[in-house]
């Protein structure tokens, strides 16, 4: 198989699972997976989905779908892991859309210091994308051709080549809507009346910052309540006495205001958000590649989504939540 030795960086490190019962986002893919010596059945006549790595260029991406085609891997589409993997509703939104196109496999894509690996994985058409150790087929090797090459030979000693109608180019350009109802960049006037959901945090010293965060500012003492995951249905919150639940999208800058339909195209460097951190507003200018967390609030009937009307995202998850709780206040000009 004639495939071209490249610095392609076709391949994946670190794909990071998306616990979406349990609210964990953090948590490396790999430590749930089972290595295996041998491609999983059915590889070469199902459809595949490619999540790959932001670094990665498009050249390198598209050099990597030629040596899938020649192989005999349907990579129908290509997601940059950094969209998938942001929280609960994105990774639902995802896990819906390959659902719908009947997606099989997941192809985990990413290039390091120490070489190329691709990870093979069967998709469980759930949220949490994999299930804990679930066998799944890795290939290292420091060349991506050598790479290639293995995939080639070993994944042709077991399986028989059934996928011929492959792209010739990754297919990038398809969006998954992360917001279905209406986005406002407003504030829910009904939090007073109705209660909200805030989903703990796995670890204990964040949650404990988190809840004396909403003891100390949170302007409704008694209308909120933690809980311990979102259930896949969200209405069922609605039994435990709440009409909102608060999220979050954790990326980078640029990648969380285009999943939440702000403005990307004007080519800014970075962001100014507001912050609060020491009770007073500021402007903090955070560059458009760092990572950082954008809270928000959902109706849960409706499904209408409430940004706040500032920009107010920060690299710590606690000081993004303190943000948008002490605008909201400050909109709503509450004590």
């Amino acid at each position: 198989m004639p495939v071209r030795a490249s610095r392609l960086g076709v391949v994946v490190a670190a794909f990071l699972a998306l616990g979406g019962m349990t609210g964990c986002f953090a948590q490396d893919l790999f430590s749930q997976l089972r290595f295996t010596t041998q491609a999983p059945a059915g590889l070469l006549s199902s459809r595949s989905v490619v999540f790959y790595d932001n670094a990665l260029s498009y050249d390198e991406l598209a050099e990597a779908q030629t040596a899938f085609q020649q192989i005999g891997v349907d990579a129908v589409l290509y997601f940059d892991i950094d969209r998938v993997r942001a929280g609960f509703e994105s990774a639902r939104a995802y896990s819906t859309y390959l659902t719908t196109r009947e997606v099989r496999f997941l192809v985990l894509m990413d290039k390091s210091s120490a070489g190329y690996t691709c990870t093979f994985a069967p998709f469980n058409n759930s949220i949490t994308f994999v299930d804990r150790e679930q066998p799944a087929w890795r290939v290292t090797n420091p060349k991506l051709h050598e790479a290639m090459m293995t995939i080639y030979r070993d994944s042709w000693l077991t399986e028989k080549k059934e996928n011929f109608l492959i792209n010739d180019q990754p297919e990038m350009d398809i969006t998954v809507p992360m917001i279905t109802a209406r986005r406002s960049e407003l504030y829910p006037l009904d939090l007073k009346i109705d209660g909200l959901a805030i989903v703990k945090a796995d670890d204990p010293a964040t949650q404990a910052e988190v809840e004396t965060l909403f003891n100390s500012i949170y302007p409704f003492p008694g209308k909120y309540k933690f809980v311990d995951g979102v259930p896949e249905n969200e209405k069922d919150l609605k039994r435990q006495g709440v009409q909102y639940v608060m999220y979050y999208v954790h990326c980078r800058g640029k990648t969380a205001r285009d999943l939440l339909g702000y403005d990307v195209t004007r080519g800014e460097s970075a962001y100014g958000s507001l912050s609060f951190p020491n009770g007073v507003p500021q402007l903090k200018t955070i560059p458009v590649e760092t990572a950082v967390y954008k809270f928000y609030i959902k109706h849960i009937e409706s499904g209408n989504v409430f940004l706040g009307t500032k920009w107010d995202a920060d690299e710590l998850r606690v000081q993004a939540m303190k943000n948008y709780i002490m605008a909201f206040k400050s909109e709503m000009k509450l004590n």
